[in-house]
């Protein structure tokens, strides 16, 4: 049966968002216009209060009713069908949700919802000009899930996730025959996705990108309403709040690409990453600017151009990535779905009207008479907003590229420009030495915002500034750090630590709750130095010495056959040195579900096209049976994890578990590394290359061998000899009666350094002769027990080989990488410290507002109007 209804609810509920985002907003503008008596604009605002709180009712109904489709495995539905599956995990349903445009669309209006009523229950003095801006893009952003076409126009508006398969794709053939067909399964999420990160990852990013909205709401209310530094007030703790919960975004997406993707690290600067960061820096420049702005009218005019700068870089990064402009840059961006005319109005709506309504307020702003002192708090804050900006501006400069050909196309001219080949080499040219002048500014400038150094008191940096040259003299010398990049790069972060934390340790015998900037300062300069070394002193260990090309695909010839001399062969069982470490590939595991762990391959006979597997034994882990031979399990088929063991100098041997993934989506077989994790370095390890562990192995011709006992014949490079013919009572797979019998041939074959023992097996059952064959994996052959000849006692072996089985890996150190996870760590303390603060201050300052002269709270609350 077609599940019609929820889908018909789930369109007629976005509908109504719509609408009553659109009625929303201009009830809110009514409200906040000047020339209102204050009971027409209470009441104008009772009313658009109403219909938000309807618009966050339909944006709710429209969440469920996708979860309802998606969790109910609704797979007459073209998105359950696309991006979710039977197979997978409670976790992983849930993200297939936004695993497409629409439905990130719908969890970036669901975030948007929850921030507008917490501000309209938090803030009733800003409602009417906040709440306007927060309607006006609510309905932009449900205009994008819309999915309805104008009769007589042709334009569609928006692409709805309710759309049955069958309306996405009619010329299927299954439906001439069957024109209520649903599949019995969905294509499923994609198997990079399937990652605990990507649970997390995205309803955080764009929980950073909805809280974006306000500071630039606060920021047009203060426009509009002429309460031109009242808004910076109520604006900070929320800028602050937005750039931890963003920053925590990024990082979560950096992590997951060290986890699951095998560029060897975790930013590879790829346009789609850049968008995000961009804003994100611009928000921190803006947050800088708005602690002075109460002071500085300069830095007020800063922090509206930056808060409205970050809003509408979200908004062009949105344009970017989901307008299939980067479909060939960045393999993260969406394709197009016909919206890039929707989200080019979008960011063209808001980017004129928030820079007309500046430019209209800009002689209204107050102006600075006197210059700023370069010994003076303001001007350090400036300094370093300033490099802040330029090193997002010279980000977006060069992601923006594909863009440009876009607008030339536009206009009939052929541009050609590309991207960088080496994108990681260009961007760190520049952002090396953007940091590096970042990190000294945050050191110096915090001296100089607590009055510790001054016109007359510049000689108070110099204890720390020495401090830093002898530790970081200390570090370089240690590391044997020669590029002169790196050495200022170690010397700004050390430097950085140093002077903040001398600062830290002044404010905690104080007041501790004014130490966030401190704390935040100091998590920045350690994620410096564990980038520093983490990325530019990665030494690679799988250094192939065999003298052997291992492929000459472009892959591993290119840059003078790097990867060709950074990888190493390993057979299986076969020991192979590699640095300090001896290994040995042990074993193909497969994940299962509800067992911990992974399971030998040769444990399960995996069902094609399904996502379970026959046990082919008593599966017993850690003393506990958790199934029986001939049980079907479950198990996710596209992983498979190869079990490398690393033998240490000292003795102790510990195993990694690289994952190899059937991706047909991603090109065929896709690799994912395993870590071990020291408290100095990663040991980063991922195959590069495997035998296709779901390919049936191609046999050679037969060849047959007849011998007697002992004799010596040669099969290939090895020497086979056979050792003795025993009769057993027992044949795997084969059940002996009364009067059956059987023997089996001891085989023994020597490699060079190790001998393997082959046991074919020769049945008589029933009178019937059944031939057990005997695959060794290790060495690539078969043998089969064809014929026992009692005349001559001589024994008949039928021998084929294939392709022994091998993978190609990679092993990378990464020094002092936990410094950089310590300093993510730090960072977000600071900003949890700065945000609690500044939200702690914005609270009392508004009680205190409300509050009359008789200390008695008021009986209503006086309305300010705009006079626009």
């Amino acid at each position: 049966m077609i599940h019609t209804t929820i889908g018909s609810a789930g369109h007629l509920l976005v509908i109504i968002a719509f609408v009553t985002a659109v009625v929303a907003t201009f009830a809110y503008f009514k409200a906040g216009i000047a020339g209102s008596t204050v009971e027409e604009s209470q009441t104008w605002k009772r009313f658009a209060r109403t219909l938000f709180y309807l618009h966050v009712a339909a944006v709710l109904g429209v969440v469920f009713s996708l979860y309802w489709i998606i969790g109910n495995h609704y797979f007459e539905y073209h998105y359950a069908w696309k991006n979710s599956s039977l197979s997978l995990p409670t976790g992983y349903t849930i993200s297939s949700f936004w695993q497409d445009q629409e439905g990130s669309f719908l969890l970036w209006i669901f975030w948007n919802v929850v921030l507008g009523c917490i501000l309209i229950l938090t803030n009733r003095s800003w409602e009417a000009p906040v709440m306007a801006v927060f309607a006006l893009v609510q309905a932009f952003l449900t205009s994008m899930i819309l999915g309805v076409v104008i009769p007589g126009l042709d334009l569609k508006i928006g692409s709805t996730p309710f759309l049955l398969l069958k309306e996405v794709m009619p010329d299927l053939p299954v439906y001439a025959m069957d024109p209520n067909f649903i599949p019995k399964d969905g294509k499923g999420l994609n198997p990079l996705l399937q990652n605990y990160w990507m649970v997390i990852h995205p309803p955080t990013l764009f929980l950073g990108f909805a809280t974006t909205l306000i500071p630039f709401s606060f920021a047009i209310a203060g426009l509009w309403t002429k309460k031109i530094q009242d808004w910076v007030r109520p604006a900070l703790p929320w800028s602050l709040l937005s750039a931890m919960i963003l920053g925590v975004g990024i990082l979560m997406g950096a992590y997951w690409a060290y986890e699951t993707l095998n560029f060897g690290g975790y930013w590879n600067w790829d346009p789609v990453e850049n968008s995000s960061f961009v804003p994100w820096l611009v928000l921190v420049a803006a947050i800088h600017t708005m602690i002075i702005a109460r002071k500085n009218p300069t830095a007020l005019k800063t922090s509206f151009i930056l808060a409205i700068a970050t809003f509408i870089l979200v908004l062009y990064s949105t344009f970017m990535t989901r307008s299939g402009v980067l479909g060939s840059a960045s393999v993260h961006s969406f394709t197009d779905l016909g919206l890039s005319g929707q989200l080019l109005v979008y960011l063209l709506t808001f980017t004129l009207a928030s820079i007309g309504l500046l430019v209209y307020r800009w002689k209204s702003l107050p102006s600075d008479e006197e210059e700023v002192s370069t010994y003076s708090q303001e001007f350090w804050i400036f300094i370093g907003a300033t490099l802040l900006c330029l090193s997002g501006f010279q980000i977006i400069a060069t992601t923006s590229i594909p863009v440009y050909n876009k607008i030339a196309e536009a206009f009939g001219t052929v541009l050609n420009m590309a991207l960088p080949a080496d994108q990681i080499g260009h961007y760190n040219k520049f952002q090396l030495w953007f940091f590096s002048l970042i990190t000294i500014v945050t050191g110096v400038g915090q001296y100089f915002w607590w009055k510790r150094a001054g016109k007359d008191k510049l000689q108070s940096l110099y204890n720390p500034l020495l401090l830093a040259l002898l530790i970081a003299a200390a570090i370089i010398t240690y590391q044997g750090i020669r590029d002169i990049q790196y050495i200022v790069l170690l010397t700004a972060g050390v430097f950085a630590v140093v002077a903040n934390g001398s600062i830290l340790f002044d404010i905690f015998r104080g007041n501790y709750k004014l130490s966030g900037g401190a704390v935040t300062h100091i998590g920045v300069a350690l994620m410096l130095i564990g980038i520093l070394f983490s990325s530019g002193y990665t030494k690679v260990v799988s250094i192939n010495n065999s003298g052997l090309m291992i492929s000459r695909s472009d892959e591993f010839t290119k840059d003078d056959n790097k990867e060709n001399k950074e990888n190493i062969t390993l057979w299986l069982n076969k020991p192979e040195k590699m640095g300090d470490y001896m290994l040995t590939w042990r074993d193909v595991r497969v994940e299962p579900r509800h067992i911990p762990g992974y399971l030998p391959k040769s444990w399960v006979d995996i069902i094609e096209g399904d996502y379970h597997a026959v046990a082919l034994r008593d599966i017993v882990v850690d003393g506990k049976q958790y199934n029986a031979k001939g049980d079907t399990l479950e198990i996710f088929p596209e992983n498979f994890y190869y079990d490398i063991e690393y033998r240490e100098p000292s003795g102790r041997i510990f195993n990694l578990f690289p994952r190899v993934q059937i991706n047909p989506a991603m090109g065929g077989i896709v690799s994912s590394p395993d870590i071990q994790r020291k408290v100095n370095k990663d040991l980063y390890t991922y195959v590069s290359m495997v035998t296709n562990p779901t390919a049936e192995p191609v046999w050679s011709q037969t060849e047959s061998f007849t011998v007697n006992l002992r004799d010596t014949f040669f099969v290939n490079d090895y020497v086979a000899i056979l050792d003795n013919v025993v009769r057993t009572e027992q044949v795997e797979g084969v059940t002996l009666g009364e009067g059956d019998a059987a023997v089996k041939a001891i085989i023994r074959v020597l490699d060079k350094d190790k001998e393997y023992v082959i046991t074919p097996s020769f049945v008589i059952r029933n009178r019937m002769v059944a031939r057990k064959p005997e695959v060794s994996n290790d060495l690539g052959m078969r043998i089969q027990f064809q014929e026992i000849n009692p005349q001559t006692g001589q024994f008949t072996f039928n021998v084929n080989t294939t392709q022994r089985d091998f993978i190609v890996m990679k092993a990378i150190e990464k020094p002092l990488i936990n410094v950089l996870w310590m300093g993510t760590f730090v960072l977000v303390i600071g900003f949890i410290m700065a945000t609690v603060r500044r939200f702690r201050d914005f609270v009392k300052m508004r009680n205190k507002e409300n509050k009359p002269a008789g200390g008695k709270s008021k009986g209503k609350m006086r309305v300010e109007v705009a006079d626009l």
